[in-house]
């Protein structure tokens, strides 16, 4: 039997923390009613969502009224890019995204292209950086949005976001969005040094509950709602709010500010531990080699399929995966990838391993002994197909 699991998937998703499940019970017990109504209990589950609210703006940099609660990151990015386009949908029916954008900005701006939208890539370089002049000449008068994630949820590369944003300002009346989900639990985020107009977050990666995000609209910026029904969230997202998980979020971004100073430097050294193990003779970092998210040890195998090593890994006790949890079971190459010049049978060898703050050194002892071994393997199960042809 294997030994229990070593668990190196936190860009997919973070273990629930313990605090956030001790900070949410009490709301659900006690919490319930719907913060709409005007009798006491509605009142009570108003003054724990605003409190909730006011945490979760005070950790971004941003005022509680910039603040809209959502099921998610999905949802949070749709909004942005929806909401955005249709907003500044008078100025133009263009929108700008970078080649390497997670697949909920991907899909939000072809749902857009379907109803008359011009959709301009931006190219990236074989780290998967996107350059800011670049972005500058996809720009024209007709552009509503512009949208360029933080960190890619990938290969871990960190995008000049701060640079982006200027280049973004000296067009009047263009939105610029990121994508901060899978940069919210590793680097500091504050909206107006940033400055971005909206910016997505998911309670999931910073080990909140799954089911609930944020979205921060900058104050005067104009989206479009995606969700009617009633005047919820300022009328941009109707919906009853789960007020246990808006706390839930709160709590968990509250501790990874805290920690955050600790965290990175651990977890990084513990990256680069393994790294120093897994990176040999055909297996090659992808991504930035400093710009890139203090977790995050992304590769490609020289010579086997990315999903048998991880098949390999999984029945040997350790979790991690070949890319986006979002595209798991697809038959296409990383989209990423293949944006950084990978060629389809290099970027089929993909493996990314992502750490978190419950990793410990014993997790990476054993993981530096059971990917070198997994790789091997994979490596013999490749030849022997091929010699089975």
């Amino acid at each position: 039997m294997p030994e229990p699991t070593v668990y190196l998937d936190h860009a997919a998703t973070a273990p629930l923390r313990a605090e956030v499940v001790d900070a949410m019970l009490p709301v659900m017990r006690e919490g319930w009613g719907n913060p709409s109504s005007a009798h006491a209990a509605g009142r009570a589950a108003r003054d724990l969502l605003d409190a909730a609210r006011e945490r979760i703006a005070r950790a971004l940099g941003a005022t509680p009224r910039e603040i809209v609660l959502t099921s998610g990151g999905t949802e949070s990015i749709n909004l942005a890019v929806k909401g955005a386009a249709w907003a500044g949908s008078a100025r133009g029916h263009r929108i700008v995204i970078s080649a390497v954008e997670h697949h909920a900005v991907e899909g939000a701006a072809r749902h857009l292209e379907r109803h008359g939208f011009e959709v301009a890539v931006v190219p990236v370089d074989r780290y998967g950086r996107v350059s800011p002049d670049d972005v500058d000449a996809a720009i024209t008068d007709r552009t509503a949005v512009v949208s360029v994630m933080t960190a890619n949820n990938e290969v871990g590369t960190i995008q000049p976001v701060r640079e982006i944003a200027e280049v973004v300002r000296r067009h009047r009346g263009v939105l610029f969005h990121t994508d901060a989900v899978q940069a919210a639990p590793w680097l500091p985020i504050d909206v107006d040094d940033l400055g971005v107009d909206l910016l997505s977050i998911a309670g999931h990666k910073l080990g909140g509950p799954k089911g609930i995000g944020a979205l921060y609209v900058r104050r005067g910026s104009n989206i479009v709602a995606q969700q009617h029904g009633g005047g919820q969230e300022r009328y941009r997202r109707a919906g009853t709010e789960d007020v246990a998980y808006a706390v839930g979020l709160a709590t968990a971004l509250d501790l990874a500010v805290a920690e955050r100073p600790a965290t990175v430097p651990r977890v990084a050294g513990l990256r680069d531990r393994l790294a120093a193990a897994v990176l040999a003779d055909g297996v090659a970092l992808t991504g930035h080699p400093t710009e890139r998210l203090p977790n995050n040890l992304s590769v490609v195998v020289a010579g086997a399929e990315g999903g048998t090593v991880t098949t390999i890994l999984d029945l040997e006790g350790l979790a991690c995966s070949t890319g986006s949890a979002c595209a798991t079971g697809s038959a296409e190459v990383s989209h990423v990838l293949t944006a950084m010049g990978f060629p389809e049978d290099e970027a089929r060898g993909a493996v990314r391993m992502s750490l978190g703050r419950s990793t410990t050194d014993a997790d990476v002892d054993r993981a530096a002994l059971l990917v070198p071994a997994a790789i091997r393997r994979a490596r013999e199960a490749a030849i022997e197909t091929v010699a089975e042809r």
